[in-house]
């Protein structure tokens, strides 16, 4: 556990100085966007070039950009994100409000994603260059390269119009009715994760079938132990190694495609909120809406270093 411990203060302290620098790196992209959030404050209002100057002074504009930056990255620690341009709201509480509704998008999906990569990797693994072994090839293949926003809008088409199983669109807090929102979330959290699950059934398939051809698998099936408990005990603990690894993009991913997803089902998350401001010119919400998803891609892939860890006793003998 001291190996453990070590290893897991080194990446927190190196996540410091990558939090700092995508600050930096979404604060230079959107000094030098279009956006204007003088232009926005006004928005419909026209104001005089006077009133543009006045902004842009007393919210600190027009000061020199190592100033700005360390002012910015000052709001930072103390939870300001800035005042939308359009609403006058807070941007944090915007983004407090849409956030959930990610997060259960994404958490959905991944479920979904690594369930549906188990069942299919293990069996094609199992009987492998068999019939079950090609089909879930095909399925995968064809999963690979069929993007999420064109499955979404085959299931709705076909799922929510043709067949009215589930809904076109919205959203149904799960605090109301958690059946229905199982029923507005199933076709979102599908479209998101059937990609993902695709390319993990790939990795955990590869990863099973190595694991099978050791010689400690062939000794305990030989010694009279029932295959499914070999399978189950040992050879997934250390086949699914690897795919852990990869987990951490593949949540990314789907972080970046709830944006997408959120927009064609029309769900209130951190997606139409971003897409309603880039519409809409708020940069505020934008930066936002970046920065908190870069920070949750980072997390993620923190916690998904701390269970590889866990699950791989080399690498804590290795530290």
């Amino acid at each position: 556990m001291a190996a453990v411990a070590r290893i897991l203060l080194r990446r927190i302290a190196l996540l410091v100085p990558l939090l700092l620098g995508i600050v930096l790196f979404v604060f230079v992209v959107m000094r030098f966007s279009d956006a204007d959030p003088a232009s926005a404050f006004f928005q419909g209002a026209n104001p005089t070039p006077q009133q543009l100057h006045d902004f842009r002074e007393e919210h600190g504009l027009l000061d020199p950009f190592p100033v700005r930056y360390v002012h910015f990255v000052g709001d930072l620690v103390h939870g300001d994100l800035g005042i939308s341009a359009l609403t006058r709201a807070p941007v944090v509480d915007q983004i407090l409000t849409a956030l959930p509704l990610t997060l259960q998008l994404t958490f959905l999906g991944l479920g979904i994603a690594v369930v549906l990569a188990l069942l299919l990797g293990v069996t094609a693994a199992i009987y492998r260059d068999r019939l079950p072994d090609q089909l879930v090839r095909v399925v995968s293949l064809t999963g690979v390269a069929a993007p999420g926003f064109w499955l979404a809008l085959l299931m709705i088409q076909y799922l929510a119009v043709d067949l009215g199983w589930f809904p076109t669109g919205g959203y149904i807090n799960p605090a109301d009715s958690v059946t229905g929102w199982l029923w507005t979330m199933t076709l979102p959290a599908l479209a998101l994760s059937l990609p993902v699950a695709a390319q993990l059934t790939r990795i955990v398939r590869t990863s099973v079938v190595e694991e099978l051809d050791r010689d400690y698998v062939r000794t305990a099936i030989g010694g009279g132990l029932p295959p499914h408990v070999v399978v189950g005990r040992n050879v997934l603990r250390n086949a699914l190694i690897n795919p852990l690894t990869v987990l951490g993009l593949r949540v990314g991913y789907l972080l970046g495609g709830a944006v997408v997803i959120e927009t064609i089902f029309s769900l209130p998350g951190m997606g139409k909120l971003m897409i309603d401001a880039v519409k809409n010119g708020d940069p505020a919400v934008v930066q936002g809406v970046v920065l908190t998803t870069a920070v949750g891609f980072v997390v993620v892939n923190l916690v998904i270093d701390i269970l590889y860890l866990l699950v791989n006793p080399r690498l804590r003998e290795a530290a």
